[in-house]
């Protein structure tokens, strides 16, 4: 069913690799004109150059270049009818460990940016009476896991913006959503089990966790990407769909 999203035009934040790069090329597959908002200038214009796309160097963190991706996105295409807010990273500590400038940066990247975003193409897309945003939670969002301050307040966070977005904006034809993947096997992940003596043993210990037997891949989380973009999710709003292999429904003695 290629085309679910021709001539829509989507911004995807931190595109370069992982995730978002999966969701660019998954976007640009079916159809869509693809901004790869990424800060990193080797990945970034990659990405955007394999899918046709345009990049835009993009610190979701700083003001300008948020509002510069949404003006050049508006220059180059006319329209925005799709943003996913994917960039992020993982800020992991004891909460009495934690230097008070990680909170700053691990709030300012997971939670705030999204905001940042998402105001800067709300005009657009308002005026158009039509859009969708997608928010790249985590699991993080409802379970937590020890060690692991303050990323679980910041993804706890994203949701509520979420449904409050959603709710604000429905009888305007914007629909705001969020995927909440559990444990992708993306760069970040193959660089954490690196740092074990053994990585294989590693990796299938986090296989293991799963009822599948195995983690999730980045593109099984484009896939869900495209189809809350598309036509095809037209009374999905305010809501997260996990992607976990169902390890957050398992019963832990």
């Amino acid at each position: 069913m290629a085309g679910r999203l021709r001539d829509k035009v989507a911004i995807v934040t931190g595109a370069g690799q992982g995730i978002g790069e999966a969701i660019a090329r998954a976007f640009a597959a079916e159809g869509a004109r693809v901004v790869v908002a990424e800060r990193n200038e080797a990945t970034g214009p990659a990405v955007a150059g394999s899918v046709g796309g345009l990049f835009v160097r993009t610190d979701v963190t700083v003001q300008a270049d948020v509002e510069r991706v949404a003006a050049r996105t508006l220059e180059s295409f006319g329209r925005i009818d799709i943003l996913v807010n994917n960039a992020g990273a993982n800020v992991f500590f004891r909460p009495h460990e934690m230097p008070r400038e990680e909170w700053r940066r691990c709030l300012a990247l997971d939670l705030e940016s999204a905001w940042a975003m998402a105001e800067a193409v709300l005009p657009a897309m308002r005026a158009r009476r039509a859009g969708a945003i997608i928010n790249i939670a985590s699991t993080h969002a409802f379970r937590i896991i020890p060690h692991t301050f303050p990323y679980p307040v910041a993804k706890h966070g994203l949701l509520g913006l979420t449904r409050a977005l959603g709710i604000e904006y429905a009888a305007e034809g914007i629909r705001v959503n969020a995927i909440a993947p559990g444990y992708i096997e993306t760069q970040i992940a193959r660089d954490y089990w690196a740092g074990f003596p053994d990585p294989e043993a590693e990796r299938a210990r986090a296989c293991a966790l799963h009822p599948p037997g195995r983690i999730g891949r980045p593109e099984e989380v484009a896939m869900t990407a495209v189809f809350l973009a598309s036509d095809e999710a037209p009374f999905i709003n305010a809501e997260t769909i996990v992607i976990d292999g169902g390890r957050s429904a398992l019963y832990h003695d």
